[in-house]
């Protein structure tokens, strides 16, 4: 019992500066005998106050309780949530810090918050994270510290909140993508409408307008007679297969702003399944490296894009290099019908890109290959910075000889008729979705 208060029992900052203080009037009196009565007179003042503060904070057994509420996965690059809900039970307003146990992933050892409870209250305390990798997080145990108005000691608990979650691909893009293509509002997100070329729309049924739908799309003669807004719903002559494929190998190990490039081509899968199968196509996924990984053939039933969820989820970068042989005899021997191919990929020199042509060109004489490559945001705020010194001198120089080597893999692509993106991967789910859309008004699928 003693034990236990003493580890919970602290000092604070302004009990220690009263104390200098007094031990420099002791000091003092020495000289001034009135200043070592006056001392003495504030030092058991001052042992009384403490003892009240001691007796107010632990006069209760527990008088702070409180919960931490968040869901039970977060999602992958993007703000999560998290919410502490803690209670006074004391008769007294309290002050203090509250430092949370985050998961080691975070690398957060600072993570602590101010606090202020009125009497017999409860206080909410929102923060948010930002996870840079999929996996389990263990939250550990949220510690609070307490004081009185007094402030001369804390009073620590320790709630025990241990609590698991998952992160998972980047599901909040994924339902903020959505959300804007039902209010008609994706230009917001710099995704561009592409007109569609000819009609391959069949009409299909007349049904009740929902928000979202084309308003020249509205039936007036069936509007009049059954006094609601009636629309032609119309689908396309034929559903497309559209594969995202990952590549798992070393080149996508690559950290951009705490991410890998694995992780951000695997969230703009997400949202380009998505987006797919809203379009009434059908999405599937294959993640290959120096063997394969998922080959989940396309699909647009209701349970796809839970199943391509978990698929991603599960997927892991390895440190060889990949096997676009083995890649290419999967794709012939699974995929019998021409697909749309995105392929996430990261070459970072044409010899590398050329050792893989041959298989990548086979590719492309059944499907539509789609290869989409990484810029360095960095090398290209390198190039653009004024040189100073032999060493930036020499940093630029390099920056613009890697940045044109990119530029050389596109036009290397190019001469064999495979499409391709070059893009910032803070700016990957955009490109890929307007390449996709441009696809289909093309009709090139």
């Amino acid at each position: 019992m003693i034990l236990r208060f003493f580890k919970s029992l602290y000092l604070t900052n302004r009990l220690l500066i009263i104390l200098i203080g007094l031990v420099i009037s002791f000091i003092l009196g020495f000289a001034y005998i009135e200043v070592f009565a006056i001392t003495k007179l504030l030092l058991l003042s001052l042992a009384g106050v403490l003892l009240i503060d001691i007796l107010l904070l632990y006069f209760k057994k527990q008088g702070i309780e409180g919960e931490r509420l968040m869901t039970d996965r977060f999602s992958n690059g993007d703000k999560n949530g998290v919410l502490l809900k803690i209670k006074n039970h004391y008769p007294f307003p309290l002050f203090g810090r509250v430092t949370e146990e985050l998961p080691f992933q975070f690398q957060q050892r600072d993570q602590s918050l101010n606090l202020k409870l009125g009497t017999r209250n409860t206080e909410l305390i929102e923060y948010h994270l930002i996870p840079k990798e999929r996996g389990e997080y263990t939250f550990g145990k949220t510690n609070i510290a307490i004081s009185t108005v007094f402030g001369l000691i804390r009073r620590r608990y320790t709630l025990d909140t241990t609590h698991t979650i998952k992160v998972y691909p980047s599901f909040l893009q994924m339902k903020k993508y959505t959300l804007l293509a039902f209010s008609n509002k994706i230009q917001d997100a710099g995704i561009k409408k592409i007109r569609r070329i000819g009609h391959n729309k069949e009409f299909e049924q007349i049904r009740d307008y929902v928000q979202g739908d084309d308003i020249r799309s509205i039936n007036w003669k069936a509007t009049a007679r059954r006094n609601s807004i009636m629309v032609n719903q119309y689908e396309d002559e034929r559903s497309q297969q559209v594969f995202c494929m990952i590549d798992k190998g070393r080149s996508m190990k690559m950290p951009f702003e705490g991410m890998t490039l694995m992780d951000y081509a695997i969230n703009a899968s997400l949202v380009m399944s998505n987006i797919t199968i809203h379009k009434h196509d059908k999405a599937g996924l294959i993640t290959f490296s120096n063997r394969m990984g998922v080959i989940l053939p396309a699909s647009n039933k209701a349970v796809q894009m839970n199943t391509i969820q978990e698929q991603l989820y599960n997927q892991k970068t390895r440190h060889q290099e990949s096997d676009y042989g083995r890649l290419f005899r999967n794709i012939k021997w699974n995929i019998k019908r021409r697909s749309l191919l995105l392929l996430f990929t990261n070459f970072e020199s044409v010899v590398s890109l050329r050792r893989q042509i041959p298989y990548l060109r086979s590719i492309a004489k059944d499907h539509l290959l789609v290869v989409i490559l990484f810029k360095n945001s960095e090398l290209y705020a390198t190039e653009l910075s004024s040189a100073n010194n032999m060493t930036e001198i020499y940093e630029n120089t390099i920056a613009e000889k890697f940045i044109y080597e990119k530029e050389l893999i596109t036009k290397e692509l190019s001469k064999y008729g495979i499409q391709s993106i070059l893009t910032e991967p803070e700016n990957l789910t955009v490109n890929t979705i307007n390449k996709y859309l441009e696809i289909k008004s093309r009709g090139l699928i």
